[in-house]
């Protein structure tokens, strides 16, 4: 087994519906299902995932159940982690998020430019602005599945960028700033357990700033090569979300900085990096060519 995709659910089976396909080797060209496992992380959602809706995405799908009163995902990706099969792990963190069909295959590839490669995607939002703008424009649940029912993405996934907008973390587009946080990231299991996975002291909703302490703290060390993933991405659906899916004044960006300053003693700070200092891997379809430039 060479990567194991570890996928966290809270409270969003309409989502999780999509996601699992779109991880799927039905859906992802160019892979097997003995080239990767996924792994779903239901982390204690009122309603939890049906067994079948995680299995029947494929034999190479398997569902953990998280009972926990915590409002954090970082638990639930350290317990995907640690139930692991794969020489190297991949993480999306925020389940809503569906994946272009090249991401996985690229991903593979990218496992074996270097000892220590750490590979990302950039981010969008499905809809016609970042959904913590569109919200406020009447962007809904139905709107939504409307968008994607037109968009026909089952059938040709890279269409996904046709109808959505890059994320604010990944402004300027593929050859633009490296990502303030990663919403797909893989990389060695032993590179994981090496930082010490996700911190478990970040307990807020959402699991706060987690990933871009995650990122910041991968990309301090000297012996990772950054790669990304050049015309793939991942897309983010409504579903109410702590921080994609509230109004930006409502965004909870200062409890989270007062957290990250309590568990680490420094106020936040994006730890830059060079856009040269990265290799790139992947071609563009049509639709990606678009986000070139943010």
């Amino acid at each position: 087994m060479r990567l194991s995709i570890v996928v966290i659910f809270h409270d969003m089976r309409r989502e999780a519906a999509r996601t699992l396909h779109s991880l799927s080797a039905a859906y992802q060209q160019g892979v097997s299902e003995t080239d990767y496992e996924v792994i779903a992380v239901d982390n204690a959602s009122a309603e939890p995932l049906p067994e079948s809706l995680v299995t029947g995405a494929g034999r190479n799908f398997r569902l953990i159940r998280h009972e926990t009163t915590s409002v954090s995902p970082v638990e639930a990706v350290n317990l995907g982690v640690a139930a692991a099969q794969g020489a190297a792990v991949a993480i999306i963190v925020d389940g809503a998020r569906m994946a272009s069909p090249g991401l996985i295959g690229t991903s593979l590839q990218a496992l074996s430019l270097a000892a220590q490669p750490v590979i990302y995607a950039r981010s969008w939002h499905l809809g016609p602005d970042v959904q913590n703008r569109s919200i406020l424009e009447g962007y809904d649940q139905a709107r939504e599945d409307a968008l994607l029912a037109e968009a026909n993405w089952q059938g040709d996934g890279y269409r996904l960028f046709d109808i959505s907008t890059l994320a604010q973390s990944s402004a300027g587009g593929f050859f633009g700033p490296v990502p303030s946080e990663f919403s797909w990231v893989a990389l060695p299991r032993e590179l994981f357990e090496a930082v010490g996975g996700f911190d478990a002291r970040f307990t807020s909703p959402g699991g706060g700033l987690v990933n871009q302490h995650f990122r910041n703290i991968l990309l301090a060390r000297p012996d990772v090569c950054l790669v990304q993933v050049l015309g793939e991405g991942v897309f983010h659906q409504i579903h109410g979300g702590v921080a994609t899916n509230v109004p930006m004044k409502q965004h909870p960006i200062g409890l989270y900085r007062q957290e990250y300053m309590g568990i680490t003693g420094a106020e936040f700070a994006v730890l830059p990096v060079a856009v040269s200092a990265q290799t790139h891997l992947g071609s563009l379809s049509e639709p990606a060519r678009r986000f070139l430039q943010g």
